[in-house]
């Protein structure tokens, strides 16, 4: 009869912990991400490339939050000033640049700031490419495939050492750089962002610590270990999905 007891209640107790077992709660940056892919304001366009940008784990490794000023350096089409929108709500700001150069070369590149701008918490600018007109005070500057850009045979020497003196004036202090971009083979010079728009990651650090920001984190999140990283990043077969290294940058302070 105990021995009977004993197993009824062992039963109960396994059934109750089946029942009450704890299932991954959703954290509050999680909720904000999910939130922010789903919002509106971004286009099905998109959302189409969330899977293959990791965009809610990019979201997390810059440390997005509501509330935050956010510069979005060459924004391209806005894929990233959209989601920054939505991710810093309407107590936050984001201020997406174009570089003029950009601008003047293809018009599908001045509509996204026109487009951008109608957002309630974005400022479009267009400022040169080695003059960033940003606001002072930013928790964040973030660019994505485009620091290469920086180093094109079309841009005036000495515009990276430029564009990251922008930055670390604009940052508050212990504010953010993160810099994503197509990885080129270690050891390759900067000819290679003009030829396959890509640049080696050892090279984008050492500049961008010459300016005085010191490493806070770099991530895998994008890494293609099938990616050879000798092709053109435009090249069928490799574009979309492209080796691209992920490092965050902090300003000391």
């Amino acid at each position: 009869m105990r021995r009977s007891l004993f197993l009824a209640a062992a039963a109960a107790l396994t059934l109750s912990a089946a029942v009450v077992a704890p299932v991954a709660a959703q954290s509050p940056a999680d909720a904000v991400y999910a939130a922010a892919l789903a919002d509106p304001v971004r286009t099905d366009a998109d959302r189409a490339r969330d899977a293959a940008r990791h965009t809610a784990e990019t979201l997390a490794f810059a440390k997005v939050a509501p509330g935050q000023s956010i510069g979005d350096m060459i924004i391209g089409g806005g894929y990233f000033t959209r989601t920054f929108s939505a991710a810093v709500g309407p107590e936050g700001h984001v201020t997406g640049w174009q570089p003029a150069e950009f601008v003047a070369f293809a018009a599908v590149y001045g509509q996204a700031l026109v487009d951008i701008a109608e957002l309630p918490n974005v400022t479009a600018i267009d400022s040169p490419l080695a003059t960033p007109a940003w606001p002072e005070g930013l928790d964040l500057i973030f660019t994505a495939q485009n620091y290469h850009d920086l180093h094109l045979n079309a841009v005036p020497a000495g515009s990276a050492a430029r564009v990251n003196a922008a930055a670390f004036a604009a940052l508050k202090p212990g504010g953010l750089y993160v810099v994503i971009d197509h990885v080129a083979a270690a050891g390759s010079d900067l000819g290679v962002a003009d030829r396959l728009h890509r640049i080696d990651p050892a090279t984008v650090r050492a500049e961008v610590e010459a300016a005085g920001f010191v490493l806070d984190g770099e991530d895998d999140a994008l890494i293609n270990p099938d990616d050879p990283l000798t092709a053109n990043v435009f090249q069928p077969g490799i574009r979309g999905r492209t080796s691209q290294f992920m490092l965050r940058f902090r300003k000391p302070g």
